[in-house]
């Protein structure tokens, strides 16, 4: 089985209140940002899309090798505001926000494990693995299996991503 962005999120009570709009909006911001992003030689991590006490918030987390600076994410929201109020359809008042991961983001998505391998991570296991739920080391790898592989000290853990209940870096 190869585990796809779309398969089993690890924020299920969040996915489950998305109506198909919302994953509309999200899957065009993708296709809109990416490229403006990757021209800038930063990885798009993630888009959100979610209300919130202050209203609607479109979310974009961005990153790349040494992180990104705040001038960075400043000039991509600037570009992006103007390509999405051309292009986009969104059709509501929303707040863009533009940001890096920050030193606890929480990995949902398959692509979130990949994209940071080489990381300090913490991971919690729905069942027990080794007598423990919690393991925290290096993210040495994210396989197309769906295995998360975990170097805690001297040895390394394989925990298959349907057995992970929660995922966050530790830096």
């Amino acid at each position: 089985m190869v585990f796809h962005e779309t398969a089993c999120a690890l924020d299920p009570l969040r996915e489950a209140f998305m109506d198909e709009r919302d994953v509309q909006i999200i899957d065009d911001v993708k296709r809109l940002a990416t490229p403006l992003v990757e021209a800038e030689g930063i990885t798009l991590v993630d888009v959100l899309y979610q209300r919130e006490p202050a209203g609607r918030i479109l979310r974009l987390i961005v990153d790349k090798a040494g992180g990104v600076t705040l001038e960075e994410c400043a000039r991509i929201s600037t570009e992006l505001a103007d390509l999405l109020d051309v292009k986009s359809q969104i059709g509501e008042p929303y707040n863009l926000e533009v940001s890096s991961p920050g030193l606890d983001f929480r990995l949902r998505k398959p692509g979130h494990f990949r994209h940071f391998r080489g990381r300090q991570v913490i991971v919690w296991t729905r069942t027990p693995m080794e007598g423990k739920t919690h393991f925290q080391g290096i993210l040495r790898d994210f396989t197309e299996e769906g295995i998360a592989t975990v170097a805690v000290g001297e040895k390394t853990v394989d925990i298959p991503y349907e057995n992970i209940g929660k995922a966050r870096l530790d830096e």
